[in-house]
């Protein structure tokens, strides 16, 4: 049992050795030579763990927390722009759990096709959230047939904000940009035959 924990804990620390590196210096320019001195371990149990050093980087792609938000933990109805900040809030609060490795996976994302499709999944996932929560707190006042451009719009602002949070400066206006959009959307009226939620 005790061999099984430290097996664990062997494997834990060359996930974050890899991770500290890869965001430090890039996947390409980080031997394995140097992940197993970080981690302190010997260079061949990261091949016993890991055959190659991209299964590295596709265990780290697992690694990202779940960007799952429950809508009816922040839809109010009627109010649109409420909602959309209290899931930009739940979404940051996941997101911002693991700032070095979302980092390193969007840094690594133009040249490595497993990092790139995640990272998609996680923002199609991010504008299926702001859909469902525009039509759940929009109700008949929103206009539906703008609701997938907003949703895309948003999930690329708050998937931007992400990508760069490590290097920008404390100046955030998404809440500006969640109220433009709300009022947007309220103001366009509704449009008969609303689609339901996913």
């Amino acid at each position: 049992m005790a061999e099984d924990s430290s097996d664990s804990s062997a494997r834990d620390r060359i996930l974050r050795a890899a991770e500290e590196l890869f965001a430090e210096s890039g996947f390409d320019a980080t031997p394995t030579s140097r992940i197993a001195e970080r981690a302190a371990v010997p260079k061949g149990l990261v091949h016993y763990y890991f055959r190659r050093k991209t299964d590295l980087l596709a265990a780290l792609v697992q690694r990202l927390p779940d960007g799952t938000v429950d809508a009816r933990r922040v839809v109010v109805v009627g109010d649109i722009a409420e909602s959309l900040r209290r899931l930009v809030a739940a979404l940051d609060a996941r997101l911002n759990a693991s700032p070095l490795l979302s980092h390193l996976l969007w840094r690594e994302a133009d040249t490595h096709t497993a990092v790139r499709d995640a990272l998609h999944e996680r923002y199609q996932s991010v504008v299926r959230q702001i859909r469902n929560v525009i039509i759940a707190a929009g109700g008949a006042a929103v206009a539906t047939k703008d609701v997938d451009s907003a949703s895309a719009l948003l999930a690329l602002a708050v998937s931007y904000r992400h990508a760069v949070a490590r290097h920008a400066p404390e100046d955030d206006r998404m809440d500006l940009e969640l109220t433009f959009v709300a009022a947007a959307l309220e103001r366009q009226g509704p449009v008969v035959g609303r689609p339901a939620l996913d």
